[in-house]
């Protein structure tokens, strides 16, 4: 029913550890942060664009990315419409909207989880006959 992933997403920008960033940030593809980002982070919709915050990345501000893996911590919401990866140091003082979630034992949520909708499937047209 259930498939794990178990590649690692593709990274296409990176932010280090000793990194501070002020400001929004807006990404294509698939993005790694060690550091801190004191402001929005989001992506392009692509149904394959990722975001991973390791233990020692942190967000202040709102994320809006499709698939979203979390260690570190994020203070605001987070807005994942493909699925959302908490693992055990994650720490989220914020809403989580989720396609699908996965928590580990330890992950920590100050708000509340909001299933999203799938996206509408067009219906077939009625047989004529």
């Amino acid at each position: 029913m259930f498939s794990r992933d178990s590649r690692p997403p593709h990274i296409d920008t990176l932010i280090g550890k000793g990194v501070r960033v002020q400001g929004d940030i807006d990404f294509l593809g698939g993005m790694h942060l060690d550091g801190a980002v004191a402001g929005n982070v989001r992506s392009d919709q692509a149904p394959s664009s990722t975001l991973s915050v390791s233990e020692t990345g942190s967000v202040e501000g709102s994320v809006q990315v499709p698939n979203v893996i979390l260690q570190g911590r994020v203070r605001g919401d987070i807005r994942g419409a493909e699925r959302v990866v908490l693992g055990a140091t994650a720490r989220v003082e914020g809403d989580v909207y989720y396609g699908v979630i996965e928590m580990t034992l330890g992950a920590q949520i100050t708000g509340k989880l909001v299933r999203l909708a799938p996206p509408a499937k067009a219906e077939a047209a009625p047989a004529k006959g």
